[in-house]
């Protein structure tokens, strides 16, 4: 476990450091990147992402800030923005390597359905020996997540 801990931390400060980019702020462009025109809305990234809203609002104002995204008005509904991916964006999201996660899913589907119902079962047993079945899991881990009384 603290080999992979070890390596998310480390892609984490890698990607940052040489792309100018945390984790969640390419998972934000990439979800952007694979909706239709390039287009979403703040709330189906926040959906996407499950963080809460001013985690959310903070990882836009920085894509918007570094000229990746840009904020469009949305026909018909002044109070709502779509949030577009720039060509910038586009261009940053070629450069990045794949991430840990992304190399993860490609290598769980190539195994056999058995081996994956395996793996499952063992992390299940993990989860409920740490008794952590309560813990938030959401697909991105952020500083700025605050650690509740149950959790410390």
């Amino acid at each position: 476990m603290r080999q992979i801990v070890r390596s998310i931390n480390l892609e984490s400060k890698k990607i940052q450091k040489q792309y100018g980019v945390s984790i969640p702020q390419v998972l934000c462009l990439n979800f952007i990147k694979d909706n239709p025109n390039y287009q979403s809305t703040q709330r189906e990234i926040r959906n996407y992402l499950n963080l809460n809203a001013s985690t959310i609002t903070g990882i836009i104002n920085r894509l918007e800030k570094k000229g990746l995204i840009a904020r469009l008005p949305k026909l018909g509904d002044k109070r709502v923005s779509n949030i577009a991916l720039t060509a910038d964006g586009q261009k940053l999201l070629e450069k990045l390597p794949p991430l840990l996660q992304d190399r993860l899913t490609e290598q769980l589907s190539e195994l056999p359905y058995e081996k994956v119902s395996r793996i499952e079962t063992s992390l299940d047993d993990l989860i409920s020996l740490l008794n952590i079945k309560e813990v938030d899991a959401s697909p991105v881990l952020t500083i700025e997540e605050k650690i509740s009384d149950d959790q410390q």
